[in-house]
């Protein structure tokens, strides 16, 4: 019986010039060590680099693809079933048969005003949220509270929908401020990724400003393409489901006397029957459940396929501020004469989209042509606006006030138009004339949706400031929607009317806005606190601090000057040589082993 070879080769005594093992390889003293473990040989720095940062770059184009896809999708769904129960619940039919004396439609009025009336408090939890949890997870949290309002549809009862509703107003507002700092926040890294070289030369000097511009308007264009998608998608439960139960117009319009500007309240005379035959309960339940497992597949883009819109550390920076001075902030934002002059605008976005749901749909539109016609009116909103948003690449070569300025003046003639039309109830001739409305108003939410927030990202482009800049953009809008909710009641004439004055004090107040800037004045901003850390590590050894912001770098650089931007704020002088004996103890800050044996450094 022969002998098994040893699994592992027993070692010998190499000879003076080495032995050489099966594959040829000298082994002993005379092994090529560069050659084994040196560089490889047909290694190229440069080339790996280039690689490198195209990897992060298609990683920022997945972030705003996730970021705009599970938006559109979570909206989207909102949207399409607070449309559907509200059309249920209005027949007089569905709620005696199915609910009896429950008092669905107090139950839907509480319903609306939690969604429409909590909104007004975001503004003093809002950059808390976002400073704690972080960009990126409170663009989760929100998802996940629409998806819980969307589980809760399942049981319709006081105790579910209500309560449900009111959380689902708290985060309306967290929820389009982080993403407009989550897209803001992927131009500046993408550009970052694109010009690496400049940064390796020289890693102080801060980018200049406006820099990051064209990514921006890209990525908005993106953003809002998706976006406005959400109401077409929201009409694919009217379209293949409740469209099958709804009697014709002949019926739910039979005592509407007059549409458009001569009428008053939402669909005063519709019919309180709509619902030819009642839906089964279990086709309800099948609706609901796809619904919910969008509103899920959302929750899953979000939470897998965005990335952090900041490294760690720029987050434990932007914490580090102060829990007092975050709260405070937004308000001492209104210092800035740019914001000032926006307002207006703010107001008007908000006030246009509700009127392209309630005003032109349902006044103009339900009123004369029927409930059936509703989803198509706002198919047509929904693709003319995502169509549109092309348009917003224009300010690539145009001035910025161009593509804003000229979706106003749109909007401004649809309303002038709109303001003289009484469309006649039950006549079906003139119903193009409301679909190419539906989508020349959608052009011009385009522009203005497109314009406003490509304007707040390249007027505030420090990251400390990005998201109170957009809590206060939608925390207006929000206002404006709570203002609409209250005056649903009014005549048609008086809501165009609002309309109107708002519009043009909105584009007066922004070309005065743009004039101060041409004329070189400078905006008063708030100081943003430097950041006081209460941890020791590795990070903060070190002199010279490498997370100060870009604005804190400049100054550092410049002496503590400020320029005519959004640097010029004043801040703490930088921790730099100063002329004079220094006080003992404050040069530098001892790590813990220093402080351990007993150094300089200040005590916890």
């Amino acid at each position: 019986m022969e002998a098994e070879p040893p699994l592992y080769p027993v070692a010998r005594a190499a000879g003076p010039q080495g032995d050489e093992d099966p594959l040829g390889v000298p082994d002993g003293q005379a092994a090529p060590l560069d050659d084994l473990v040196g560089a490889y040989p047909n290694y190229n720095e440069e080339e790996e680099e280039r690689r490198y940062y195209r990897r992060k770059r298609l990683g920022v184009l997945k972030n705003v693809l996730a970021a705009s896809t599970g938006g559109s999708l979570t909206y989207g769904v909102y949207l399409g079933l607070l449309q559907m129960q509200l059309i249920l619940h209005y027949d007089e039919t569905y709620r005696e048969v199915k609910y009896g004396n429950m008092g669905l439609p107090d139950i839907d009025s509480k319903m609306l005003m939690g969604i429409n009336v909590t909104p007004i408090a975001a503004l003093l939890y809002t950059p808390v949220l976002i400073r704690f949890f972080g960009t990126k997870w409170v663009m989760f949290l929100a998802v996940g509270i629409y998806a819980l309002f969307v589980s809760t549809n399942y049981w319709e009862r006081y105790y579910t929908l209500v309560p449900s509703a009111v959380t689902l107003g708290m985060a309306i507002v967290p929820l389009w401020a982080s993403m407009g700092n989550y897209i803001t926040r992927m131009a500046q890294k993408y550009y970052e990724y694109s010009h690496y070289k400049e940064q390796e030369q020289g890693p102080q000097n801060r980018p200049p400003r406006g820099s990051h511009a064209p990514y921006l308007l890209v990525f908005q264009v993106i953003f809002y393409g998706f976006f406005h998608l959400s109401f077409a998608c929201a009409q694919l439960p009217m379209v293949y489901f409740l469209n099958h139960y709804l009697y014709d117009l002949n019926h739910t319009l039979y005592n509407v006397q007059s549409c458009g500007t001569n009428s008053h309240g939402i669909l005063s005379g519709f019919n309180k029957t709509v619902l030819r035959t009642l839906p089964r309960s279990r086709n309800l339940i099948v609706v609901e459940s796809v619904l919910m497992a969008v509103a899920f597949s959302a929750m899953l883009l979000v939470l897998g396929l965005c990335g952090a819109a900041y490294r760690p550390t720029e987050e434990i920076d932007l914490r580090s501020v102060g829990w007092g001075n975050i709260f405070q902030l937004p308000f001492k934002h209104v210092r800035d004469f740019r914001l000032r002059h926006l307002v207006p605008f703010f107001i008007y976005s908000g006030f246009e989209v509700l009127f392209a749901c309630t005003g032109l749909a349902l006044g103009y539109g339900v009123c004369s042509v029927g409930l059936e016609r509703l989803a198509y009116l706002l198919a047509a909103y929904s693709l003319g606006a995502s169509t549109a948003s092309v348009l917003g690449l224009l300010g690539l070569w145009l001035p910025r006030s161009v593509p804003l300025v000229a979706g106003a003046v749109l909007q401004l003639l649809l309303t002038l138009c709109l303001f003289f039309w009484a469309p006649v109830p039950r006549v079906l001739q003139h119903s193009w004339l409301l679909y190419v409305a539906a989508a020349l108003w959608g052009v011009g939410s385009a522009l203005n949706k497109t314009g406003l927030s490509t304007l707040l990202g390249i007027l505030y482009e420090d990251k400390e400031r990005q998201d109170f800049i957009f809590t206060i953009y939608h925390w207006w809008q929000a206002v404006a929607i709570f203002a609409v909710y209250l005056g649903s009641s009014l005549p048609m004439k008086a809501k165009l009317s609002v309309l109107v004055l708002t519009l043009v004090a909105a584009v007066t107040s922004y070309l005065w806005m743009e004039q101060k800037l041409q004329r070189g004045v400078v905006p008063r901003q708030p100081r943003i606190p430097r950041p006081q850390h209460k941890v020791r590590g590795y990070r903060y050894l070190e002199d010279d601090n490498s997370d100060a912001s870009d604005a804190e770098d400049e100054r550092g650089h410049d002496g503590g000057g400020g320029g005519p931007g959004d640097g010029a704020e004043e801040e703490a002088p930088s921790a730099g040589p100063r002329p004079g004996p220094e006080p003992a103890g404050l040069s530098r800050r001892s790590c813990p082993y220093e402080q351990a044996l007993g150094g300089d450094g200040p005590e916890e």
